[in-house]
């Protein structure tokens, strides 16, 4: 008897699975025509003083996701103190911190500064803003995902909904925003830093707050960065992420959360939260000329 068309299928795909050919990663050999070699050294010339504002030097034009809210702005802010040409600060609702744009871009004034309204699920609207970047400074060399949620349900008690949400916006969010920069970076060959923020809770369980769903994000994004830093090393563009404490910022404030609050400090061995402004060292760290071997 002649096999069923579904039988047919089915071994047409087994023959396609048997038949495929896996993509390969390539990696660079790190010489100095690569986009990997090794940094150009300082000119005899210069003293120490200047050596050690070189090595921690930002250059070019950097977008920030997240950057209205408090940590994007803090990093964004190292970012221009440290040599940074244009921002582009990126936020689902950019016009609710339009007054300290405004006093951020007056106190740089020898900076570009722009705001655009990107929902950073919207593959689409990302590669638009990613290009108007480029655009308006001439490239992108900087990318920083601070854009994110987070919320407190009890595993039983999760919708999917919210699941999904959390997952779209934290990891797939930053995918994305990854992918559009890195395709601009690649069309610059220019290479370039790319940042995101993960956190503790992508590699242990908080305590006492269930959010099963962000603590999965979160352990998404190191991974996310750990597979795109070895992807994209050939093309000059690193892949870093930090991991970040609790921080004392407006999602962490309130009276509602006085208890957690208490308990996060008593089980950290420094006994607080942690300021903004004690992030920026590390992502100035990682975008500086000082992070060129760093990667992954």
């Amino acid at each position: 008897m002649a096999p069923s068309a579904t039988e047919q299928a089915k071994a047409s795909e087994r023959d396609a699975l048997i038949a495929r050919i896996l993509p390969q990663m390539v990696l660079s050999n790190g010489d100095e025509a690569s986009m990997t070699g090794p940094p150009v050294p300082a000119p005899h010339y210069i003293n120490a003083e200047g050596r050690a504002r070189l090595r921690f030097e930002v250059e070019g034009n950097a977008i920030v996701t997240g950057g209205a809210g408090t940590l994007g702005f803090e990093a964004a802010r190292a970012l221009l103190e440290h040599g940074l040409s244009g921002l582009m600060i990126i936020d689902v609702e950019p016009a609710q911190a339009e007054d300290k744009i405004n006093k951020l871009a007056a106190e740089f004034p020898s900076a570009k500064i722009k705001s655009l309204k990107v929902d950073i699920t919207d593959d689409a609207a990302i590669a638009k803003a990613v290009a108007e970047t480029a655009q308006v400074f001439g490239s992108v060399d900087i990318l920083l995902c601070f854009a994110g949620v987070v919320g407190c349900t009890h595993a039983i008690d999760m919708t999917s909904a919210e699941w999904k949400r959390t997952l779209d916006i934290n990891t797939t969010g930053s995918f994305l925003c990854a992918q559009a920069v890195a395709k601009q970076m690649i069309e610059q060959k220019t290479g370039g830093s790319i940042v995101f923020t993960a956190s503790i809770s992508g590699h242990r369980v908080n305590f006492p707050q269930p959010q099963v769903a962000y603590n999965v994000s979160k352990a998404a994004v190191i991974a996310l960065k750990n597979s795109l830093a070895a992807e994209w090393a050939r093309y000059g563009i690193r892949v870093n992420s930090m991991s970040p404490g609790y921080m004392d910022t407006i999602l962490n404030e309130g009276d509602g959360i006085a208890d957690a609050r208490a308990v996060w400090a008593d089980r950290n061995p420094m006994g607080r939260m942690g300021n903004p402004s004690e992030l920026t060292g590390a992502v100035v760290l990682l975008t500086s000329s000082a992070g060129t071997y760093m990667n992954g």
